[in-house]
């Protein structure tokens, strides 16, 4: 029964616990065991599971157990840069140089997303990746819906700015 039940209501979100995951550890590698680990805790905590909201509840256990293996390092601040996904899907309906600057566009927001402070990235990528509502955050960061709210709005003047430069730098090249 519980295997059953953890297939019906964790395993659908693990894709989007794998990108909330690698979005945190900024690595390929090291969000496969977050996640993998995030599973294991799942299935172990599955009764505390309430509201039917496994989404949140599944986030909120990749954040704990990310911050577990952080707090275990000699330096929590060490991570390795996010690998480059090789392959991104393609919208057939764009011409080539439209896919190009597709291309180059999500390069540049990934990058600036990647430079944001831990707390930061996390409400940007839950808030407007996951499209987690504030409650839902609040729940998963542990933190109060204004402390969301600020972050979040904080998260988009620094991502704006640094998009902003990034895009001036360009022009100037």
């Amino acid at each position: 029964m519980t295997r059953r039940l953890f297939e019906d209501t964790v395993l659908p979100h693990l894709d989007a616990a794998f990108n909330y995951a690698r979005w945190l550890t900024k690595s390929q590698a090291e969000a496969e065991d977050v996640v993998q680990d995030a599973c294991v805790r799942a299935l172990r905590y599955l009764p505390s599971l309430r509201d039917d909201d496994a989404r949140s509840w599944l986030f909120a256990i990749v954040r704990n157990t990310w911050y577990s293996r952080v707090s275990r390092r000699a330096n929590p601040m060490e991570v390795v840069a996010l690998q480059r996904e090789t392959c991104q899907p393609h919208d057939a309906t764009l011409d080539p140089e439209e896919r190009l600057l597709q291309q180059h566009t999500v390069t540049l927001v990934r990058a600036a997303v990647e430079q944001l402070p831990v707390d930061f990235r996390e409400v940007i990528v839950l808030r407007e990746m996951e499209g987690l509502s504030y409650k839902e955050i609040a729940a998963v960061t542990h933190v109060p819906i204004g402390t969301v709210m600020s972050r979040l709005a904080r998260a988009r003047e620094r991502l704006a700015a640094v998009l902003k430069l990034a895009t001036s730098r360009e022009v100037l090249r």
